[in-house]
């Protein structure tokens, strides 16, 4: 019998074809890594072999802590590793002088796929990713997306379409001015900590040129009022980024944008709608994000959870005490943004 043999190495250019091919998420793309590397993020792509055929990909990005030398390692979305794979980024974490580095998988908890145990993959002690998304089945029909629709959806939806909102895909240098400025709004308005107006123009320049960020806006009386930045990869359309004003708030415009995006991503073969993002099974309705969370559900998208976030440990003391400083530093933000409100 023939016997297995499991490699790791470091991707190179001439891989990009092949690296998008075992990608199952746009944050594990290429494209994505050429534009974190723009933003001068230390960037490193691995790629699994098997017998010397490449069988799933990692990348993982390196973030300095600020005034000192280690850094915290970041790989969102990428397959269930195994022990190969543990051992190839427990040697990496150390070179780039990680106390840990954090993997988000991109597995749902019903997958077959095992996380793999080690004694150095730890629940991580600060998600970034949500446990738990909506999906919208896309290969559902019109009617039948719009008949499981809550009531009051169906109803904004009418309400959107009588006011004549107008929904259109605007890749223009206007349309994303449009959706910069809504977003700098809405940022404002709900006190949430938001990527810089840089991250938004190297991000939206480098996945739009890869045909993967698309931009749709809804107008009322010739002012956008709402606009969202969606990723097309493979078979499944993601929500990442979305805005909205305050102004005519009467018309439902995101109402009919979403079910417009919706409608083009069918059209276009997608088998699913990542809405990016939700609570979970019992919302707090005073949670902070309660709005988005009710606004999707009223689409009726199932509720899917992922395996969850966990720490690759590379130096377990720093990281104890790494730990405990970012605790304390994230409930500081957290009150701070409260009494901003």
């Amino acid at each position: 019998m023939q016997r297995t043999a499991m490699t790791i190495r470091e991707a190179s250019p001439q891989d990009q074809n092949i690296w998008d091919g075992l990608a199952g998420h746009p944050l594990q793309s290429w494209a994505w890594g050429e534009f974190r590397t723009s933003m001068g993020i230390d960037l490193v792509r691995m790629i699994e072999e098997r017998n010397g055929t490449p069988v799933s990909c990692l990348e993982v990005t390196f973030h300095r802590i600020p005034h000192t030398p280690w850094t915290v390692g970041y790989g969102p979305k990428g397959p269930a590793v195994d022990q190969h794979m543990i051992a190839a980024l427990m040697k990496l974490g150390r070179q780039k002088n990680s106390v840990f580095i954090q993997l988000e998988p991109n597995i749902q908890a019903s997958s077959p796929l095992p996380i793999c145990r080690s004694p150095n993959l730890v629940p991580s002690h600060h998600p970034l990713f949500t446990r738990y998304t909506f999906i919208l089945d896309l290969t559902k029909s019109e009617d039948e997306l719009l008949s499981a629709m809550h009531p009051k959806t169906r109803y904004n939806i009418r309400i959107a379409e009588k006011h004549g909102v107008r929904v259109v895909m605007d890749n223009s240098a206007d349309g994303f001015a449009a959706y910069l400025r809504l977003t700098e709004e809405t940022t404002k308005r709900q006190g949430f900590y938001a990527h810089t107006a840089e991250y938004h123009k190297k991000m939206w320049d480098t996945l739009s040129k890869a045909g993967i960020a698309k931009l749709f806006t809804a107008s009322y009386k010739g002012t956008v009022l709402s606009a969202w930045i969606v990723f097309l990869w493979k078979d499944t359309l993601y929500y990442p980024y979305g805005s909205s004003s305050r102004e005519h708030r009467e018309v439902m415009a995101p109402n009919l944008l979403l079910r417009e995006i919706s409608t083009w991503a069918k059209q276009r073969g997608c088998k699913a709608f990542d809405l990016w993002g939700a609570l979970g099974p019992d919302p707090n309705p005073h949670d902070p994000w309660y709005g988005f969370h009710r606004f999707k559900a009223g689409y009726r998208p199932a509720l899917v959870e992922y395996a969850g976030s966990f720490d690759l440990v590379t130096r377990p003391m720093l990281y104890r005490v790494y730990s405990v400083a970012d605790t304390v530093r994230w409930m500081y933000l957290k009150s701070k943004r409260a009494m901003a409100l």
